[in-house]
């Protein structure tokens, strides 16, 4: 062990590039730990990032404090440990005993980076420099593919959202011709930036449909559709609650629906079992009518508290159904706050579904919850209000 860690003593410094702690010896602790070197006020720190499987949380350690850390981790949490530099990359695995197995590579001077991984330019996964035709004609790329100035918050959030949707690739049956369908597709940016990622950069076999109310929006959208020469991207005039015009769905995506438009949207996506469904919902009104408490009333009787506070329930609330359904789901922030308020990602996968059992105790939970807010949101009425009214025969 004590090898191990004069190794790192010697190794993490500005030339690492990223280091990864895994192989948990218990089940309470995350899956594992990544850690990278960041630059805070012209010093080295290391940053740490853990998941819970919804949210990751980040610390920033000084050097000698995030070496003991590590020497903890190692003897009572995990068993390996995988560390890249611009020169060498590190594989230990250490015993119960704490002995450490340790294998050394030097990295081919060719193959070597720049230090600092995190203040070299971003690589995004639609890269500057290659044109993507949507994206001139958005504005957000000249006909070169440089990014506009006053358009690379926009080109982020493309980029950003593509980012989310290339984590779950692997749950997608790649094999087969997939179907995704776009609620409230709106202006449609992201539904073509996914068409084109998918596609063009990945090569997946998809048919893919865009809905709206807008039926102008929709047939322009369409005449660029044509114009791209995307063959199986559809745009569709129509409301979420009424559209049946497909069978089956493998992915759901609903961005900035408004209001329950979410709730309609999600519900869809459970008659489909679609396998994954992601959704950023948007003006949030149903529970700030309903929502009450005598005993939050310190609290709520600020009109602005209580909007915020029904908006994260209302979202809250979606991901604990979605959950209760079979759904390993993630509440993750979508882009900066800075840029709009309007920012929270449901993402959710399809998983095996819990025993009668659990799912009786999670639902259980999930009445009171609502009960001690007096409210009976529309995405729980549309699946288990049903249930509820079996319950009480």
């Amino acid at each position: 062990m004590e090898q191990l860690l004069n190794l790192l003593n010697q190794a993490m410094n500005e030339n690492m590039l990223r280091m990864t702690i895994s192989g948990k010896r218990h089940t309470e602790i995350p899956d594992k730990v990544k850690i990278r070197p960041v630059q805070l006020k012209g010093q080295l720190y290391f940053q740490t990032c853990v998941s819970d499987g919804k949210k990751e949380f980040h610390k920033n350690y000084p050097r000698e404090e995030l070496l003991e850390q590590i020497g903890e981790w190692m003897r009572q949490d995990y068993r390996q440990l995988q560390m890249d530099t611009t020169v060498q990359s590190v594989q230990a695995m250490v015993s119960k005993k704490g002995k450490a197995t340790i294998k050394q590579r030097i990295v081919p001077q060719k193959r070597q980076a720049k230090p600092l991984e995190h203040n070299r330019k971003k690589r995004y996964l639609l890269e500057e420099g290659t044109p993507v035709p949507f994206l001139v004609d958005l504005g957000v790329m000249t006909q070169e593919g440089k990014i506009v100035k006053s358009r690379y918050d926009k080109f982020r959030q493309i980029n950003r959202y593509l980012e989310f949707v290339e984590d779950i690739l692997p749950e997608l049956n790649a094999d087969r011709e997939l179907t995704l369908i776009d609620f409230g597709c709106g202006k449609s940016y992201l539904t073509f930036a996914l068409y084109y990622y998918l596609t063009v950069k990945k090569q997946y076999r998809i048919r893919m449909i865009g809905l709206d109310l807008k039926r102008d929006v929709m047939e322009h959208c369409q005449e660029l559709a044509d114009h791209y020469g995307y063959d199986r991207l559809t745009f569709l005039t129509g409301d979420i609650a009424d559209y049946d015009g497909v069978d089956q769905v493998d992915m759901v995506v609903s961005l900035h629906a408004c209001d329950t438009a979410t709730d309609y949207a999600l519900e869809k996506a459970l008659e489909w079992n679609a396998k994954v469904i992601f959704a950023v919902p948007c003006c949030h009104h149903e529970l700030n009518r309903q929502m009450h408490s005598s005993l939050q009333q310190p609290v709520l009787k600020y009109g602005l508290i209580q909007e915020r506070m029904a908006a994260l329930m209302t979202d809250a609330f979606r991901a604990d159904v979605l959950e209760l359904e079979g759904y390993r789901v993630q509440v993750l922030e979508f882009i900066d706050m800075e840029h709009t308020p309007k920012n929270i990602l449901i993402r959710a996968v399809r998983q095996e579904e819990a025993t009668p059992e659990k799912k009786q105790q999670m639902r259980q939970k999930l009445r009171e919850c609502m009960d001690a807010w007096n409210v009976n949101p529309l995405f729980y009425r549309l699946r288990l209000g049903g249930e509820d009214e079996k319950d009480t025969d």
